[in-house]
């Protein structure tokens, strides 16, 4: 690239260094304009009025050149970097809950925002590591996320840093969270079996009450409620209590259908639970969703779509969760405690009848 100089703002080009690549001094020669135009325009100052003309030739020469701003000199410059944190226990490297990342990415590049993610697989130490290093590098805000919806201690580390709690709440109820509503989702879900014409309908949960896991609290709120709202109560001997995986959604399948008034529908509390049901029903020749419906959560898109028939289930919202923490930090992330439940979606597929189940 040969030395020129510009008409308007008398820039010189000039060949950028292969080490440092091209600078604003460069674009401003390229467009034609003054470096002070280049700034105003790339950083949207407000008040700036420039003519679409000028601002396409800027972004033009940005684009042919390959410029890139200088994240340091913005951090210098306006006390924060054009990143968001994002630290997760297990979220990142999980088939279904990736949709988390998706939707925080998604939502920061709208207000031109990048997503610096680290996945802990629950090591506090490499967690402890990995916030310094974001806030040393003055993120905007950092979004904590958890693989399944818990109670989780928030680092003090992030004590006055814009932040919020993903798929999980803040046991202090300090920094705001974002939260699957679980108890509008086991309503749902239960609610779909009832409509379906169902009157025995089980439930096998994720974990004990006494557990206080908010998904499994959450889930059998829900499932109560329909219920009651439908005349019915809930009846402890076709209730179960398992652990969320295929081996005690076998289990208790097996145990529900070998009473003495099995139900004719389960809803099971996530979708591997489904899964081992599927096995059961199958070993016991009971058609779905002719002889026994089935109807799972969290729409897990590695398996529900695969069972035969396609497993009925609940969306967990993992995109909009996602985009509406981001969002939050955006708002300015205030500690104020508030805790945002998004609704989950219900996915039929073919393991519910449409109406009219025998009871």
């Amino acid at each position: 690239m040969t030395n020129a100089t510009n008409s308007e703002g008398g820039a010189k080009l000039r060949k950028p260094s292969p080490n440092s690549g091209p600078t604003m001094h460069d674009v401003a020669a390229l467009a034609g304009v003054s470096q002070a135009t280049v700034s105003l325009v790339l950083n949207d100052v407000s008040g700036s009025r420039f003519s679409q003309k000028t601002k396409d030739k800027v972004e033009l020469a940005v684009q042919q050149l390959g410029y890139r701003t200088n994240a340091h000199a913005k951090v210098l410059r306006e006390g924060v970097s054009g990143m968001v944190g994002f630290v997760g226990d297990v979220v990142a490297s999980a088939p279904f809950a990736g949709k988390i990342i998706e939707g925080a990415q998604e939502r920061a590049w709208e207000s031109g925002l990048l997503v610096l993610t680290v996945n802990t697989n629950g090591d506090k130490d490499l967690e402890r590591a990995s916030l310094e290093a974001m806030l040393s590098y003055k993120v905007a805000g950092v979004v904590y996320a958890s693989m399944y919806h818990q109670e989780v201690d928030v680092p003090a580390a992030l004590r006055g840093v814009p932040s919020v709690v993903l798929n999980s709440e803040d046991r202090e109820r300090r920094i705001p969270s974002i939260i699957p509503d679980e108890e509008l989702g086991g309503y749902a879900a239960t609610k779909r079996l009832l409509d379906a014409g169902h009157r025995r309908v089980a439930m096998i949960n994720i974990e004990t009450l006494e557990s206080r896991l908010p998904a499994a609290l959450g889930r059998y709120a829900g499932y109560s409620r329909a219920l009651v709202e439908a005349g019915l109560t809930v009846d402890p001997a076709i209730v179960r209590f398992g652990d969320g995986n295929p081996g005690d959604g076998l289990r208790y399948a097996r145990e529900l259908m070998a009473g003495a008034n099995p139900p004719t529908a389960i809803f099971c509390a996530n979708d591997r639970t489904a899964w081992g049901a599927y096995q059961a029903l199958e070993q016991l020749g009971c058609r779905i969703p002719d002889d026994v419906a089935v109807i799972g959560f969290d729409n897990q898109e590695t398996l529900a779509p695969y069972l035969q028939p396609g497993l009925t289930t609940m969306d967990l919202p993992f995109v909009s969760m996602g985009r509406r923490a981001v969002e939050i930090l955006i708002e300015g992330g205030e500690p104020d405690g508030r805790i945002e439940a998004l609704e989950c979606a219900l996915i039929e597929r073919s393991s519910v009848t449409n109406s009219g189940a025998a009871a």
